[in-house]
């Protein structure tokens, strides 16, 4: 999962917590409606929508450019040296298996 969903996804929890606890109910055989249905998912799109527009809004104004180009040296640094890697890896196991003929 992406970080930048964390703080949403945390967010839209406490929002259900909350709602939860202040809806308790004393008949909890009552089947539940299409229309009941269709009232919790619209709440929760709602949250999410909500919690997501936050999340964005924080992540624009926290963003830096020098940091992201230094997360992506690191990243393309890491991914050719893992690359390498692999490939002596995949060479070695190759050999093993093949044997020496």
């Amino acid at each position: 999962m992406d970080t930048r969903f964390l703080l949403p996804l945390c967010l839209v929890l406490l929002l259900l917590g909350c709602e939860v606890q202040g809806t308790h109910r004393t008949q909890q055989d009552e089947p539940a409606s299409p229309a009941l249905l269709a009232q919790v998912q619209e709440t929760l799109s709602t949250y999410w929508d909500t919690a997501k527009a936050a999340a964005q809004g924080l992540y624009k104004k926290t963003y830096l450019p020098t940091v992201d180009e230094k997360i992506r040296d690191m990243y393309e640094k890491g991914s050719a040296a893992i690359s390498t890697y692999t490939g002596i890896f995949t060479d070695q196991i190759m050999t093993i298996l093949q044997g020496e003929e």
